[in-house]
């Protein structure tokens, strides 16, 4: 550990604390269909999604340095191990911990719902690891954006609504896609941030293979194929007729689509694009009844 730093707040900024939505909205848009919420299983629910991207965050820090993705030349936030405030053997135990802590959580889950929710744990802490490391992570194959998009949108929200009423239904499937597509413009954001140190490290994203135009589009169309799941909601589902209004989002993240196709500064797009996640998850639940 570097001394200018404290290990708490060291590994609370390893945590990326602004990315935390990204679990935390697909649990809340589930919920917001059930009727009497299940509190104590809302909670278990919510702090597994959690420590499952906490423990990712830690994973990637690591992996991320020793397969050189982090240098001096990276223009986002320092990462922990890069900047020698946390050792990888550290940063290592910390993962280990965190996804053990999202298995404990999800205890309650797997003794309601049986095997298949325990083999679906181990498969979120399995992708956790995947995602950038083994001899092939996932992530520098450019499958970030299908990872993210899965489990951030169907698995999460799905499976929040199943563990509250045991059952399936096609509008929370739709309504999944919201989060999962606004949850990929954060990583695609963060690509278009990273893209010249990624292509040195070999870290084949989507848009290290097809170019920064291509990224440009790319997170045009995840706030646009966005926008467009409340009306389908409204129209194919018989959703509340307010919820139609969340459409708007195509209109309030103009801003964040401008700097997206004309600006090279990126960082801001990173933190707007949470900010637009946020207010997409709250007024989703509110309009939706929760």
């Amino acid at each position: 550990m570097a001394s200018s730093l404290s290990v708490p707040k060291a590994f609370f900024l390893a945590a990326r604390p602004r990315t935390w939505i990204a679990s935390i909205s697909p649990v809340l848009i589930g919920a917001s269909f059930v009727k009497g919420v299940n509190g104590p299983l809302l909670l278990c629910t919510l702090l597994f999604a959690l420590f499952i991207q906490i423990g990712t965050n830690f994973a990637n820090d690591a992996f991320d340095f020793l397969k050189g993705a982090d240098t001096d030349e990276r223009k986002g936030p320092p990462r922990a191990v890069q900047q020698g405030w946390i050792s990888v053997q550290g940063m290592f135990w910390a993962t280990a911990l965190v996804f053990g802590a999202a298995l404990v959580a999800a205890l309650p889950l797997i003794a309601m719902m049986g095997a298949w929710a325990f083999a679906l744990s181990l498969l979120c802490v399995a992708f956790g690891v995947l995602y950038t490391g083994g001899p092939k992570p996932l992530g520098y194959l450019g499958l970030g954006e299908v990872l993210v998009l899965v489990f951030f949108g169907p698995v999460a929200t799905c499976g929040t609504y199943y563990v509250q009423t045991l059952q399936f239904h096609p509008a929370v499937f739709l309504a999944s896609l919201a989060p999962g597509l606004l949850s990929c413009s954060l990583i695609v954001a963060n690509n278009l941030r990273d893209w010249e140190t990624d292509k040195k490290a070999n870290k084949r994203t989507l848009i290290v293979r097809f170019g920064q135009t291509f990224g440009r589009w790319e997170y045009v169309g995840c706030i646009e194929l966005a926008s467009l799941v409340p009306i389908l909601l409204v129209t194919l589902c018989g959703a509340p007729l307010q919820l139609g209004l969340l459409s708007l989002i195509s209109l309030l993240a103009f801003p964040l689509l401008q700097r997206a196709m004309q600006g090279s500064d990126f960082v801001p797009l990173l933190q707007g694009s949470g900010m637009l996640l946020w207010g997409y998850t709250l007024a989703f639940c509110l309009l939706n009844g929760i």
